[in-house]
């Protein structure tokens, strides 16, 4: 009901035959409930019982209830609260200070309650939990809980379970009126310790351990204490404040499509979810959880490590829906158990997930290899309780710029990165002020788990996992800054003119569009005023620099810059992947004597395909193949003609390839990997690898190279690049302590990776020569 008017009538002579469970929180609010149960009651004296149910942090006083739960089947149980109505907080969610201090206003103290009701009294809502016959409760008691621990159905046990579907009632009633945002899990650990699956799973446990499965639930209770997350409105409120003021620098509204939006609600409602999203920043964690709060969708637990779990910062996590999990448990089987019951308990309910699927951000702008851990746990629980239709939906998002990337570029170049601390952490909000462009949403096709795999079937989890990577590489869209990130580092050390840019990054958007490429806003709308405000704010970052003094705008990326514009140029490298290998293999092929240019130029890609397979996700080998060929049919639907017919074809070839980008995606990899090559090269016969060593020296040595120009960029210095060299040398064989056939070997890989280096020179001087040439450009 709504401003003390019943929802639906309540029929006078059947009061008599209903018991009343008031959920009130102090005496105030009881009076109001026990004032409306009168009133709708008659002459007849009603029954009823008051419960605290709302504030769940305590036991509750059962016996009253217990004590009228004794009726006829068909007696009516009708769940009772109030609803305090804030209208200007309800309206805008204007959190303030003295609400942290003074509580909710939503859940007022007796003193404030009585000073609303003298305000207006309406602003007191009675809600009226859909009602249910003892006969209708005690069933759903024997299928939800087995009979529980009582004797019989009457017992403490059936109280209790009544008091939590009372208080569910009228949660699903008060949605109705706060929004779907505010639901939240309750009742979890009473739910987990009266489920029969928790009880056979204990029970299995005890027989394998030998230890009383009443010992086991006396250290499973605190467990759950310690798992469980207790999120509430209030700290759901704070936690969006936080959320905003972390996007203060960027524009108000997040670009997302309506239709993935709606699909995710779908889900969201119908399936067991988790959102995975791909980790670039220390606040792309947050965009999932403004987006379902903003939209009205439930709110996402999130993990976090128990290292978190400390005074007051751990309670503000845990309320906000965190699940602390500690580093390691394999030896503890009863934490073990706890934890897969809750969150197999957590998929059953419909709370969606969320977590990073690289475990880590991204210091290289590309999707990481993802973490498998927190997934492993998910499909634990799912295959451990027989839960079905696990949903994981990629989540990507897309920052025009992201403060982050100038310390990433500082780490991969040896300087030390700077502890977190609470100076840092003020200073990088402060920096998330600066304006900083749009922020864009994409949401991936579902990768849907029928049935979830056995905890040892490892080569399921990691074709799970790979297709969820794959299909958050689809969604990724071009933007603006990744765009002009890959053309002018493709031009790099010359800049580009206005006329330049605007018709690399044409052909570059129409090449996507015609691949179904997604591609941002700005680069599908064409509309100038909005890529040239976006274009405003690189500049104004620093990321870019325009000339202006001459006859021409003249765009470029200052050398030191090259590690920050390299990162955003990675976000969108997959996509140019294919072409990249195809423009490689057939420049390589134009100076080479074939006979058989076609052989020659599969084998090429092949040898590509292997050298960065560190780098990048490919699909198995035949649709990788089919998927090179599709693209070969695009540049030109003779292209086999051309190929097998040798020299003339393949320069045709690379004629409709222009502009090139293959040298902009491939030559960072190839020349850190050839400083890798070179230091292992340099080895004394018998010498092991030593990794840190290795990479220190890689560090310093990658330096020199740029020096005397012999890797073009700072962008092909950094530790995680040399790192992936050294798991191609492993890979190879060349890893070994040093022999006259391994260092030779070694010797013959830096040959091959220096001459990849020079033929992507010759493509970038392609590029560079084709480039006053591009629609738009001078003539």
């Amino acid at each position: 009901m709504a401003d003390g008017t019943a929802r639906t009538p309540i029929i006078t002579e059947d009061a008599a035959d209903r018991l009343y469970i008031i959920d009130a929180r102090n005496g105030v609010e009881r009076q109001l409930l026990l004032d409306w149960v009168h009133a709708t009651a008659g002459e007849t004296e009603p029954q009823w019982a008051s419960l605290a149910i709302a504030d769940d942090d305590h036991a509750l006083p059962l016996e009253t209830l217990r004590a009228r739960l004794d009726g006829q089947p068909s007696r009516q149980v009708v769940p009772l609260r109030v609803a305090w109505r804030i209208p200007g907080f309800e309206r805008d969610r204007a959190l303030k200070f003295r609400h942290i201090i003074f509580g909710d206003p939503r859940h007022p103290g007796p003193l404030r309650a009585r000073l609303i009701l003298l305000r207006d009294r309406r602003r007191a809502q009675i809600l009226v939990g859909d009602a249910a016959t003892l006969d209708a409760l005690r069933s759903r008691f024997a299928a939800q809980t087995g009979g529980g621990d009582a004797a019989g159905p009457d017992g403490a046990e059936f109280a209790g379970f009544v008091a939590r579907q009372a208080g569910l009632a009228l949660d699903v009633a008060e949605r109705g009126i706060r929004g779907t945002r505010y639901k939240v899990p309750r009742f979890v650990a009473d739910g987990l310790r009266t489920s029969p699956k928790f009880r056979a799973a204990l029970a299995e446990l005890s027989e394998a351990t030998g230890r009383p499965v009443a010992d086991l639930f006396r250290e499973a209770r605190p467990l759950m204490k310690e798992v469980v997350a207790r999120p509430s409105a209030l700290f759901l409120d704070l936690r969006a404040r936080l959320d905003r003021m972390m996007f203060g620098g960027y524009a108000p509204e997040m670009e997302v499509d309506a239709a993935e939006l709606a699909r995710l609600r779908a889900i969201l409602r119908e399936h067991p979810t988790a959102i995975l999203f791909t980790h670039k920043t220390y606040i792309d964690g947050a965009t999932p959880s403004r987006l379902t709060y903003e939209n009205d969708m439930p709110m996402l637990h999130s993990f976090g490590g128990a290292n978190l779990d400390f005074a007051v910062m751990g309670e503000f996590f845990r309320r906000s829906g965190m699940i602390f999990i500690r580093r390691s448990f394999q030896d503890q089987p009863v934490y073990k158990l706890v934890l897969r019951h809750y969150i197999a308990w957590l998929l059953a309910k419909r709370f969606p997930l969320s977590w990073a699927f690289e475990g880590t951000r991204s210091r290289l702008g590309k999707l990481m290899p993802p973490k498998y851990g927190l997934m492993k746990y998910v499909l634990d629980a799912a295959h451990a309780t027989g839960t079905r239709g696990v949903h994981f939906v990629p989540f990507v998002t897309s920052f025009d710029l992201i403060r982050d990337v100038e310390e990433y570029a500082a780490e991969q170049t040896g300087r030390s990165k700077k502890p977190e601390s609470l100076s840092w952490f003020i200073g990088y909000m402060k920096s998330l002020r600066e304006p900083s462009g749009r922020i864009r949403l994409d949401i991936g096709n579902p990768v849907v788990i029928d049935t979830a795999p056995g905890a040892d079937d490892k080569r399921a989890l990691e074709k799970i996992a790979f297709a969820v990577a794959v299909e958050a590489n689809r969604v990724t869209p071009l933007t603006v800054t990744s765009v002009m990130c890959l053309i002018l580092l493709g031009m790099a050390p010359r800049g580009a003119t206005s006329a330049e840019l605007l018709g690399a990054i044409g052909a570059v958007t129409d090449w996507a569009r015609a691949r179904g490429i997604r591609i941002s806003s700005e680069l599908g709308s064409g509309d100038d005023a909005a890529l040239s405000a976006t274009v405003d704010t690189l500049v104004t970052s620093g990321l870019l620099t325009r000339y202006e003094a001459g006859s021409e705008n003249v765009y470029s990326i200052d050398p030191a810059k090259h590690p920050m514009a390299s990162y955003y140029r990675n976000i969108i490298a997959h996509h140019f992947l294919n072409r990249a290998m195809i423009e490689l293999a057939l420049f390589e092929l134009r100076d080479a004597d074939s006979r058989d240019a076609t052989a020659a130029f599969w084998d090429e890609i092949d040898r590509l395909r292997d050298l960065f397979k560190f780098e990048f996700f490919y699909p198995p080998r035949d649709e990788h193949m089919a998927a090179l060929r599709a693209e070969l049919e695009r540049i030109d639907p003779l292209w086999d003609r051309r190929l097998a017919s040798g020299d003339r074809g393949i320069v045709q070839l690379l004629r409709r390839c222009q502009p090139v980008v293959g040298h902009a995606i491939l030559l960072p990899y190839a020349e850190a990997y050839s400083v890798v090559a070179d230091l292992l090269a340099r080895a004394r016969l018998g010498d092991a690898v030593d990794e840190k060593a290795l990479l220190d020296a890689a560090l310093t040595e990658g330096k020199q190279a740029y020096l005397l120009r012999r890797i073009s960029s700072e962008a092909a210095i950094g530790k995680l690049l040399f790192a992936n060299g050294l798991s191609l040398m492993r890979h190879m064989g060349f890893a070994e302590p040093a022999t006259p056939d391994i260092l030779a070997a070694r010797r013959a890989l830096l040959m091959e990776l220096r001459g990849l280096a020079n033929v992507m020179e010759t493509m970038r001087l392609s590029t560079v020569a084709l480039a006053d040439r591009l629609p738009g450009g001078d003539q």
